[in-house]
């Protein structure tokens, strides 16, 4: 791809948009920097907080461990670490710099402050509301649609900042029209861009995503899935690539406090979008040039797939870069735009009924499954075999197929969405 077209610039922008450092889920961490926020503007230790937040943050919050607390779990303490000793600053790293000292204030604050969670009105998929009281001020925080993307400031009444209209619905406003993705015109740029315009984003991804999932596979974390599979499964690279991505899942999930390189808004789609081809790079002896367009190329895929769907749903965003991951696998072994689409087509139908129900350990079982079904996908083509237009979900093109999954995890699964966080959150079914 020259570049003078322009979604050459678009992809490199995407990439810098997307491809950011959060230490730990980046749900609660989005809580801690609307809480570390709001407390910058109020100038002060909050009295009492109130979070407001919509299922899909509740669903992602409860069960993961807040890094930097002492292993607290949920939005109160994700909202008293920011509040308590939170940098808003540094963004998604908001709270990676907590000393014991603040560690043991966090839990006291927790213990002698009021810190109270309800849910969003409305229905904003994702919608973060933090209100902070001390005395007679108060300042009122809101993040919408996606971690990082603050769309009201009010303090004491005043507005000091409003962006503009929140949609109704997960959407993307504010970053680069997405548009312009294909699976052919990600395949083209990848493998043909000047390396230097993503050499240092994707690097560092590489960098610190390796680094964790290494970790998760040294020391005990979460379930320990990568250990799981190494131990019963064997030693093969199939098996390395999906136990390596599921052990970063599982450290990151526990509270490691190593940060992640995320992609559409999460560190495991960031892991899985990048660990297994790093892995499989390793194996096959590829030069660092080519383990960066690999990485890019899965990592654009990842977005495309997923831009349909949006940030937070009931379709586990695991699939779409555990799909990728088998795409760039196969042009690692010097596949082009055919093998990559087949990939994708049978990796899809394959997997695309997997939920989300939340960020905890489980997510690396999940990723280990998605990454299995990219390397089938892959396989399945290398043996000439394929799922076919008309059966099932799957429409002829691969970018009819890639639609046909925006529309499932967008629109056909609100109402699976709405039933999981009911089941998560102890409400009786919907009569």
């Amino acid at each position: 791809m020259n570049q003078t077209d322009q979604r050459y610039h678009h992809f490199v922008q995407i990439l810098r948009e997307e491809l950011v450092p959060a230490m730990g889920c980046t749900e609660p961490i989005a809580i801690a920097y609307g809480a570390a926020k709001a407390r910058e503007v109020l100038g002060r230790l909050p009295e009492k907080i109130l979070v407001e937040a919509s299922g899909n943050i509740i669903k992602n919050v409860k069960s993961v461990v807040v890094p930097n607390t002492g292993g607290l779990k949920g939005i109160e303490a994700s909202a008293a670490a920011g509040a308590v000793a939170g940098d808003a600053g540094k963004i998604l790293e908001v709270i990676s710099q907590v000393t014991d000292a603040q560690k043991e204030a966090i839990k006291a604050y927790l213990a002698s402050h009021e810190v109270r969670v309800a849910p969003a009105p409305g229905d904003v998929v994702f919608d973060i509301i933090v209100t902070l009281t001390a005395g007679e001020d108060t300042v009122r925080l809101r993040i919408a649609d996606y971690h990082t993307n603050i769309v009201l400031i009010e303090k004491n009444g005043e507005t000091l900042l409003e962006a503009g209209a929140v949609v109704s619905q997960d959407a993307a406003g504010g970053l680069t029209d997405r548009s312009c993705m294909s699976v052919e015109a990600i395949v083209d740029f990848a493998g043909t861009c000047d390396i230097e315009d993503v050499r240092e984003i994707v690097q560092r991804q590489i960098d610190y995503n390796y680094a964790i999932a290494q970790e998760g596979m040294k020391n005990p974390w979460g379930a320990n899935i990568g250990k799981v599979l190494r131990e019963h499964y064997g030693d093969d690279i199939k098996i390395r690539a999906r136990a390596m991505a599921a052990a970063g899942s599982d450290a990151r999930m526990s509270g490691c406090e190593m940060p992640v390189i995320i992609v559409s808004g999460s560190g495991n789609q960031g892991i899985t979008a990048s660990v297994p081809v790093i892995e499989y790079a390793k194996h096959l002896g590829a030069d660092e040039e080519k383990t960066l367009r690999a990485v890019t190329l899965s990592d654009l895929l990842t977005i495309h797939m997923k831009t349909g769907i949006g940030r937070l749903s009931a379709y586990c965003g695991a699939v779409s870069a555990g799909c990728a991951s088998g795409a760039a696998i196969a042009w690692l072994n010097g596949g082009g735009y055919e093998e990559i689409a087949h990939t994708l087509v049978n990796a899809l139908a394959t997997i695309s009924g997997m939920i989300c129900d939340g960020a905890k350990p489980s997510c690396a079982a999940k990723i280990a499954a998605a990454v299995d079904a990219g390397l089938l996908g892959y396989n399945m083509y290398r043996s000439e075999q394929q799922f076919r237009g008309g059966e099932g979900i799957v429409s002829k093109g691969v970018e009819n197929t890639i639609a046909n999954i925006g529309r499932l995890g967008r629109l056909g699964m609100r109402e699976t969405d709405r039933e999981i966080i009911r089941i998560m959150t102890g409400q009786p079914p919907k009569a």
